[in-house]
């Protein structure tokens, strides 16, 4: 099978996802007073409501709607002031009662989009921007220094509820194949969900990544769901077919589920993208069906063929009267609105002039912006200019931490935004090197101690007096006269040898800065 980087020189990916995500900073479920809590018992918050008993009726979860509200517009949706729910009739045993709780046609949030910033390797998958300039626009994309941005609509943002989790016993992997029998846990059933659906606009498992990590950080932002994507209250499905490079017509897609992390969404719509070239290429056909990704085995494999659309028998609720949203209920959501993780970027832009690189990879993660937040306050006068070096700690030393240990937690760490703040700063003057820095990095999480404690301990202190440097770069020009002579007729990289030389005469606590600088006046005089 062709790699990715191969097969997107001569086919066109058409991408579109479906993101499922659990309103679980409510309290109770959609219609009815049962607690929400994940890891519960099984079936012990249950009622006859979501479980659909005979005589039962809903009543809708006020807070829940003004979270798919507040949802629409932070992604810039238009809010519909009329919807209504509709019954959605399945058979199958995660549901009692037979049918779940949706909407139709109209959704409370639709026309909306989201502008996605890409660079970096990701950005190399878009292989028809080559001879784009920077601010000239190609599609829903334009040009940056770096990359490029690419405008993704959304269809829409609807509201439904969850159905009940299914526990296959005996099968592999907890897949209903193979299974001796499966249980039904209701606890989760009737749990508010919304589910944004995108535009096919996406061309690139890069750009999907990248979509669902913005709309996680958004939703963490307006608190609306703790996103967790390990105990499934976030989850995607993709929708992806290929076209040749230049056609503009759309081919059968597959609907790819199980993709329940970044990396698995990436990884899973590459596999299938390559998948499809190979079947195409070799003569082959395309059939429109659901496939699961398996991580373990890294492919796709088929869960069911769809040969016609699913018929749902879709009808209005009659237990639930449509909704009449008012002018001045939508303003008052709008009010609540916290700063958004593209105007906190902003901001950091502005006030700290940070690039626009490090302010959108600073707000990735909530609690490295919290971070970086908390020692922008304790840095008081000194904050523009220690901005760009704690922002260096924390998209690089401190994020490689997080990735590294699942268990690391930055809000408890001994790495606190003030001893942040004094490591840097040691840096920042000189003190000690940057590379003295991350091993006093590793070493306040380690010991449990301030910076400028442990520089002591280690002796570490960087010595920048000119003069006392001066008489040690002078010793080792004189020590090496071959060295010198090769380096006159041209062979500037022994300068990496004289710097060496001199670190090691000072047992490393020489500034490397000013080294170079004496080094390179004297070499070159």
């Amino acid at each position: 099978m062709k790699k990715l980087e191969e097969v997107l020189q001569d086919w066109e990916a058409v991408i579109g996802l479906e993101i499922h995500a659990e309103l679980t900073t409510l309290n109770t479920k959609m219609f009815c007073g049962c607690k929400l809590e994940f890891g519960a018992d099984p079936n012990t918050h249950t009622c006859p409501i979501c479980l659909g008993l005979p005589g039962a009726l809903p009543v809708p979860n006020k807070a829940a709607i003004e979270s798919i509200v507040l949802a629409g517009l932070a992604t810039n949706c238009d809010i519909e002031k009329h919807s209504m729910f509709y019954r959605k009739n399945y058979m199958y045993p995660d549901m009692a009662k037979n049918f779940q709780t949706t909407q139709g046609p109209v959704a409370f949030c639709m026309r909306g989009h989201l502008d996605l910033e890409v660079d970096g390797a990701g950005a190399k998958e878009r292989i028809d921007l080559d001879g784009l300039k920077p601010g000239e626009s190609q599609g829903n994309v334009t040009a940056t220094e770096d990359g490029y941005v690419a405008h993704v609509g959304i269809t829409r943002i609807h509201m439904e509820e969850d159905a009940g989790k299914m526990v296959h016993i005996g099968g592999d992997e907890g897949r209903i194949a193979g299974a001796t029998h499966s249980l039904v846990d209701y606890n989760r059933a009737g749990t508010p969900l919304i589910e944004l659906v995108t535009e096919p606009d996406l061309r690139t498992p890069e750009e999907a990544r990248l979509f669902m990590q913005k709309l996680r950080q958004i939703y963490l932002a307006i608190g609306i769901s703790d996103c967790s994507m390990e105990e499934g209250s976030m989850r995607c499905d993709g929708n992806v077919s290929l076209r040749r490079r230049g056609s503009t017509g759309l081919g059968v897609k597959t609907e790819l589920k199980n993709m329940n992390s970044f990396k698995n969404l990436h990884d899973g719509l590459a596999y299938e993208i390559c998948r499809q070239a190979q079947v195409l290429e070799e003569g082959g056909q395309i059939y429109q069906e659901t496939r699961h990704w398996d991580p373990s085995a890294k492919r796709t494999i088929v869960m069911r063929v769809k040969e016609t659309a699913d018929d749902y028998r879709l009808f209005p609720e009659p237990d639930l009267a449509p909704y009449d949203l008012t002018d001045e209920w939508i303003d008052g959501v709008r009010a609540k609105l916290p700063e958004l993780p593209d105007q906190k970027a902003a901001r950091y832009q502005k006030c700290f002039g940070l690039s626009a690189y490090d302010a959108r990879h600073l707000v990735e993660h909530r609690a490295t912006s919290n971070f970086f937040e908390k020692g922008m306050e304790l840095a008081g006068d000194k904050a523009s200019k220690l901005a760009k070096p704690l922002a260096n700690l924390a998209i690089n030393d401190i994020t490689a931490r997080m990735n590294a240990d699942e268990s690391f937690n930055l809000a408890e760490c001994p790495l606190t935004p003030a001893r942040a703040i004094e490591l840097v700063e040691l840096i920042a003057t000189d003190a000690i090197s940057s590379k003295q820095g991350k091993e006093v990095f590793a070493a306040v999480i380690d010991e449990d101690k301030d910076p400028s404690a442990i520089v002591d301990e280690r002796g570490m202190k960087q010595v920048s007096d000119t003069s006392a440097i001066e008489a040690v770069v002078d010793a080792v020009i004189a020590a090496n006269p071959d060295e010198v002579a090769r380096y006159k007729e041209g062979n500037t990289k022994l300068i990496g040898f004289f710097v060496g030389q001199c670190m090691k005469e000072m047992r490393g606590q020489g500034n490397p800065k000013v080294i170079n600088q004496l080094l390179a006046k004297k070499l070159n005089a």
